[in-house]
């Protein structure tokens, strides 16, 4: 429970469903903000367990993921890179620690307030999209291990989020109200980087012939497909092309980057890997449409995508994520990209 209307009503319909339910909550991280729009507060959690009468148990791991998730987004970013911590978040604490925990004192399931659904195909649990497609999050759960998708349960993954409002209200929930979450729990990227004396390295802006444009104070405070803050006057827009944080080289263009072709490591199937020329759909990030691609296996475990039509802004760093129709494949990390036909 993160103290959100989502996880509430999960709770919610569970007790509604004649479970035996108890709320629990990680504390991952302190954030200095007192606002709603923070991704957890243990002290909501508390008080909506309350209004529902089960017990809640707050669970500190903020040691584990200062480790696992804070200091690996911190080098990521000073590199050049674009993670996304909410993959490891997710798989390795929300749905890792508890599940462990959960598991230990007796618990048959754990439930979450994830848009997402498991489904049973062919005697198997597959992890598939939410019904409301502008809520899912299956994109973030790539890395559950197969083995464990039939001890989850998604209560929300038929509901849309204006149904789940009404359940909020109608139950008198305290958080019914609540604004959603937008930003990552421990704020600005650049910011944090900054704060933890990893950036701040000054480099070149150049075009895509080399030719310098100007002069930048980090890398962390750029993206692959960024086109607002690069502060280069220039006659037309640019956009950011490639990150190289070894240089601390900001590649531009006036083109949005594209890519026909990427490799990703650390590759977790969810599902069976996709006959040699099998037209699936990639979804490259949380909130960009997927894009028909093929997929094929590479040495060491690697594995490449290959889009039918260029894909938009794909950065090394992110994660890379596979469905078969509504279903997930599987995912890894996006190691390498390449354009017009090229060999990443």
């Amino acid at each position: 429970m993160s103290g959100g209307v989502d996880s509430s009503v999960a709770a919610a319909l569970l007790v509604e469903a004649g479970y035996r339910v108890e709320g629990v909550t990680l504390r991952l991280w302190d954030s200095p903000r007192r606002d709603d729009r923070v991704c957890s507060d243990h002290r909501d959690a508390s008080r909506v367990a309350a209004a529902l009468g089960i017990r809640h148990t707050l669970i500190d791991q903020r040691d584990a993921f200062e480790r696992g998730v804070v200091e690996p987004f911190v080098a990521e970013y000073a590199a050049g890179r674009t993670p996304s911590p909410c993959v490891a978040c997710n798989g390795d604490f929300k749905l890792g620690v508890l599940l462990d925990w959960a598991l230990a004192h007796g618990a048959e399931r754990v439930a979450t307030g994830h848009y997402a659904r498991i489904d049973c195909r062919n005697g198997q649990p597959i992890l598939c999209r939410a019904r409301d497609l502008q809520r899912d999050q299956s994109y973030f759960l790539f890395s559950l291990r197969r083995d464990r998708l039939a001890r989850i349960l998604f209560p929300l993954g038929e509901l849309t989020k204006a149904d789940v409002r009404r359940r909020a209200a109608a139950l008198g929930l305290p958080v019914a109200a609540k604004r959603d979450s937008q930003d990552l729990c421990f704020g600005d990227p650049a910011a944090l980087v900054r704060a933890r004396g990893r950036g701040g390295a000054a480099g070149d802006v150049v075009d895509d012939t080399g030719r310098r444009l100007g002069r930048h104070g980090g890398v962390e405070g750029f993206t692959v497909g960024q086109r607002r803050g690069l502060r280069i006057a220039a006659a037309q827009a640019l956009y950011v092309q490639a990150v190289d944080g070894a240089s601390a080289q900001v590649v531009v263009a006036p083109a949005p980057p594209q890519a026909t072709c990427l490799a990703a490591s650390r590759w977790n199937w969810l599902g069976a890997m996709p006959d040699e020329g099998e037209s699936v759909l990639a979804q490259v990030r949380s909130r960009q449409p997927p894009l028909a691609a093929r997929v094929r296996e590479g040495a060491g475990g690697c594995v490449y995508v290959d889009f039918e039509r260029p894909a938009l802004a794909v950065a090394p760093g992110q994660a890379v994520v596979v469905y078969r129709d509504d279903a997930v494949v599987g995912g890894g990390w996006i190691e390498r990209v390449a354009r017009d036909g090229e060999t990443p």
